[in-house]
C-alpha cells in the first residue's frame, strides 16, 4: 500500500515539473535569440541609495510644508497686530482765531418806566390818554375832584387873613408901646410884652401860609400829569372812581404806567468764565426770534462789578438807541457780545475732548504712541473750545478718541485733518 502511495506521489511530482518547465517555455518569445539574451546583475548596494533617496526627497517635502506653514501663521499674526492697533484720524488745533461771538439772552426795558399814582383823595373826574398814546413832559393825564381840600384851602386862607390882620394889630400896638416907652410914660415891661405880641403873630402868620401853601400843592395834585415823554403801556382806572393817595394806603392802585422808549436798557447776565471779557464802551448786537432780520446795534454801558452768588453771573447792562420803535420794551432778545481772541491760545473741535476723573483731557499722538494731555478751557464756541494751555499748533490731536484709548497706546494714523474750526 506505501509503495502505491509513493508512486502516485513520484507521478504528481513529476507531472508538477513538467508544468512548470511548460510555464518557463511559454515566457520566452517563439523567435527570441536565446544565444545572444543577457541576464541582468544586481548590484548590492543599488537598493539602499534608492532609499536614501526616498529620504531626502521626504525630509524636502516636510520642510517645504513647515516652510510655508511657518510664513501662513507669521502672516496671520501680523495681520492680526494690524487689527489690533486702533485707527484714529487726527486734527492740528488752529492758532489766533478769529473773534468769537457771545450770544446770551436779554430782557429789555424802558430807559425810564414808572408807575403813576396820585397824591390826594378824592374821585377821577376825567381821563385824557389810554394806552399806547404818547405824551409830553408835563401834558395833561387825567383830573381828580377833591371836595375836602378845596374846602380845607378855603379855610387855610382865611385863617391866613385872621392872622394877618391880628399881626397888623399887633405891630401897631408894639410902635405905640415903642412911643410911650420914649416919654417915659409906660414901663420898659409893658413895652416888651407889645414887642412880644407882634413877634407871635408874625409867627402864626407864617405857619397859616404854610398851610395854605401845603394845601394849593394837594388842589394841584388833582391834575395828573405826565413826569416824563413816553408812552402810556397802562391804564388802571376811569371816571367816577374813587382815588386814595398814595402815600396814605397800603396797597394804592396804580392810575398810569409810563415807559420812555426812545431809548432802551438790556440787562444780560453774563457767565463768570467771560466776564473778564465784557468792557464797558464795547460794541454789540441785538437779534430777535420774532424778526430774524433785524439787527439792532448796541453798547454796554456798565456793569455790576460784582458776579451774583446764586447764578455765578456779570450784570450787564446793554443801551440801544431805539428812535425807530423797532424794539419793544419786555421783548425777549439775544446779546451778541464780540469776543477778542487769545494772544496764546488755540482751538479745537469739542469731539476732541476727553472728561476723566483726574481731569480735562486730549489724546495727542507722538510717533505711532498716545499721550493723553491735561489742557485748560478758555472759551466754548459750541462745536469747537478755545484752549489756553497744554496744546499747540504741532501737535495731532484725536477726534472721536474711545473711552477706553490710555497713555502709551499704539494707534495708526488714517486721516489727518485741517486745521480745528
Amino acid at each position: 500500500m506505501n509503495s502505491g502511495s509513493e508512486i502516485r506521489d513520484s507521478e504528481k511530482g513529476m507531472t508538477t515539473q513538467e508544468q512548470e518547465l511548460s510555464t518557463q517555455t511559454d515566457v520566452v518569445p517563439a523567435h527570441a535569440d536565446i544565444g545572444h539574451a543577457k541576464t541582468p546583475i544586481e548590484s548590492p548596494g543599488s537598493g539602499k541609495v534608492i532609499g536614501i533617496l526616498f529620504a531626502v526627497v521626504l525630509l524636502i517635502a516636510i520642510g517645504y510644508g513647515l516652510h510655508i506653514r511657518s510664513s501662513h501663521e507669521k502672516q496671520v499674526a501680523r495681520a492680526t497686530t494690524e487689527a489690533a492697533i486702533l485707527p484714529v484720524n487726527v486734527v492740528h488745533p488752529s492758532v489766533n482765531a478769529a473773534a468769537q461771538d457771545l450770544v446770551l439772552p436779554g430782557n429789555v426795558q424802558a430807559f425810564i418806566e414808572t408807575p403813576i399814582y396820585s397824591r390826594t383823595n378824592g374821585y377821577l373826574k376825567k381821563w385824557y390818554f389810554d394806552i399806547g398814546a404818547r405824551v409830553r413832559k408835563g401834558q395833561l393825564l387825567a383830573e381828580i375832584e377833591t371836595p375836602e381840600v378845596d374846602q380845607q384851602l378855603l379855610q387855610s386862607r382865611s385863617e391866613l387873613e385872621r392872622m394877618e390882620a391880628n399881626m397888623e394889630l399887633a405891630g401897631v400896638t408894639s410902635n405905640r408901646w415903642q412911643s410911650l416907652l420914649a416919654k417915659h410914660a409906660v414901663s420898659q415891661q409893658e413895652a416888651d410884652q407889645a414887642r412880644s405880641n407882634y413877634i407871635a403873630a408874625q409867627a402864626a402868620v407864617d405857619a397859616s401860609k404854610a398851610n395854605v401853601r401845603r394845601l394849593e400843592q394837594l388842589q394841584s395834585y388833582e391834575r395828573i400829569t405826565a413826569p416824563f415823554d413816553g408812552v402810556i403801556t397802562a391804564r388802571n382806572t376811569d371816571i367816577g372812581d374813587l382815588i386814595n393817595a398814595g402815600s396814605g394806603s397800603s396797597n394804592p392802585r396804580e392810575l398810569f404806567h409810563l415807559a420812555a422808549i426812545g431809548k432802551l436798557r438790556v440787562y444780560v447776565a453774563v457767565p463768570e468764565v467771560y466776564a473778564e471779557s465784557i468792557h464797558d464802551g464795547a460794541e454789540a448786537t441785538l437779534t430777535q426770534d420774532s424778526n430774524p432780520g433785524l439787527k439792532v446795534p448796541g453798547k454796554i454801558v456798565r456793569n455790576a462789578n460784582s458776579i451774583d452768588h446764586a447764578t455765578r453771573t456779570l450784570n450787564v447792562e446793554v443801551d440801544v438807541d431805539n428812535a425807530k420803535g423797532e424794539m419793544l420794551p419786555g421783548a425777549y432778545v439775544f446779546v451778541h457780545f464780540h469776543l477778542p481772541a487769545g494772544a496764546h491760545t488755540v482751538t479745537v473741535p469739542s469731539n476732541t475732548l476727553l472728561f476723566r476723573s483726574e481731569g480735562l483731557r486730549v489724546a495727542v499722538v507722538h510717533g505711532e504712541r498716545v499721550e493723553l494731555t491735561p489742557v485748560t478751557i478758555g472759551h466754548d464756541y459750541g462745536n469747537s473750545v478755545e484752549v489756553t494751555s497744554g496744546l499747540t499748533q504741532s501737535d495731532q490731536v484725536i477726534l472721536d478718541p474711545p473711552d477706553s484709548i490710555a497713555s502709551g497706546m499704539k494707534v495708526r494714523v488714517q486721516r489727518v485733518s485741517g486745521q480745528g474750526q
